[in-house]
């Protein structure tokens, strides 16, 4: 499949959308947003997904990670991306302990979906969030996995690090991937594993792989906005590529994220672990 078409299709994607890109091997692009402004500039350059991503708790609230993120937040940028944005899935994060138990996952998702308008919800881990992902999915919520570095556990993992690495803990990537899809998942996002892992998930999987330090060979690419045009603090993940230099402006730099995306030239093998 040849993935360089310069011009996106101006159909709305949809959940069902997700597995046709798969299925012709079209590689989807994804970014985060948190305002309406930027959420036209991102629809206006083809992203195929703009995720509402806790990320704010680091990026807009200035905070060390994103523990602190509230449902309220989310909601409130949610509906803000929402009233900026027409073609893309609109997916959002539900935050840290959100979906601690069944019931209180279906809480936060319908105010997600119902105020925020949410169009899928991402959880982070397996194990027992496996019950709260069917539990959604069974009450037509659709769901996104995420799993190798999930930044939420990052009190558990002791840091932001690659995970996969050993072969005991590849298999269990590789099980907790299969799980997750098994639980009802409908997309999943790979965070900082290797690139061989990632691709051995992707072929496994019948539900499209979404990657962020993952490798060129998961079915997507998903990068934090502010990362993506190099106005994060700090120093730059690995996986990150300052788009803004060759894109020229905030809506050149996400049209060339995206085509680079489409191209496969994005992520390159200095982006990947």
């Amino acid at each position: 499949m040849n993935h360089s078409t310069p011009a996106p299709s101006l159909r709305k994607i949809t959940v069902p959308s997700l597995r046709q890109f798969k299925r012709q091997g079209d590689k989807i692009s994804m970014l985060t947003c948190y305002d309406a402004a930027f959420a036209d500039s991102l629809d206006r350059a083809g992203v195929d997904i703009i995720l509402v991503g806790d990320s704010l708790g680091m990026v807009v609230q200035g905070r060390a990670d994103t523990l602190a993120v509230s449902v309220s937040d989310m909601v409130y940028h949610a509906a803000a991306v929402r009233r900026g944005t027409t073609r893309p899935l609109l997916l959002v994060d539900m935050p840290f302990q959100s979906y601690a138990n069944e019931q209180r996952a279906l809480d936060a998702a319908h105010r997600l979906v119902a105020e925020g308008g949410a169009e899928m919800v991402k959880l982070e881990g397996a194990g027992p969030v496996l019950d709260a992902i069917t539990y959604l999915a069974q009450r037509e919520i659709p769901v996104c996995g995420h799993l190798g570095l999930t930044p939420q556990s990052v009190n558990r993992l002791g840091g932001f690090k690659v995970q996969g690495k050993e072969q005991s803990a590849a298999e269990r990537l590789v099980e907790d991937a299969k799980r997750v899809q098994q639980a009802g998942a409908e997309l999943l996002v790979l965070e900082c594993v290797p690139a061989g892992l990632a691709k051995r998930i992707t072929s496994e999987l019948d539900i499209p792989t979404i990657g962020i330090g993952a490798g060129s060979e998961c079915d997507g690419q998903v990068l934090v906005l502010h990362d993506l045009l190099g106005v994060t603090p700090g120093n730059r993940p690995r996986f990150v590529k300052d788009f803004l230099a060759e894109g020229g402006s905030v809506q050149g730099a996400v049209r060339a994220f995206v085509e680079a995306v489409r191209d496969g030239a994005f992520p390159a093998a200095e982006h990947s672990y």
